[in-house]
């Protein structure tokens, strides 16, 4: 079994870059746009317990602001239990993260990010 501690510099670095882009939408009230910038952190960073955790703490903090319940109460779940799947590298590949899709479903990666997972 392999245990996943740190990301990888240039997964960090796209991982970030999905985050700044997610807050600038959010300052432009762009929910639907920042949201999609959301699940593509939480694609780039579900299997580092940090950046998984980061990405559902933030897709929470958004439920509340939206005033959305079930996404409220499924980001709570996956907050509890997100960061020590990605640890012992038990994640979904490719799921956006939110509570509109089943916890454990797999999902296809956009080519752009699939591209950096093969990128040593």
């Amino acid at each position: 079994m392999r245990l996943n501690f740190k990301i990888k510099k240039h997964l960090k670095y796209a991982y970030y870059k999905e985050i700044s882009r997610y807050k600038e939408l959010l300052a432009k009230e762009d929910y639907p746009n920042a949201w999609h910038h959301l699940e593509r952190s939480h694609i780039i960073g579900q299997s580092y317990p940090i950046e998984h955790t980061y990405s559902h703490w933030l897709m929470l903090k958004f439920g509340l602001m939206q005033k959305n319940s079930k996404e409220v109460f499924g980001q709570i779940i996956r907050l509890l239990v997100g960061g020590w799947k990605s640890f012992i590298n038990h994640v979904p590949i490719g799921n956006i993260g939110g509570a509109n899709v089943p916890l454990l479903k797999r999902m296809i990666i956009p080519e752009d990010i699939n591209a950096l997972f093969h990128t040593k």
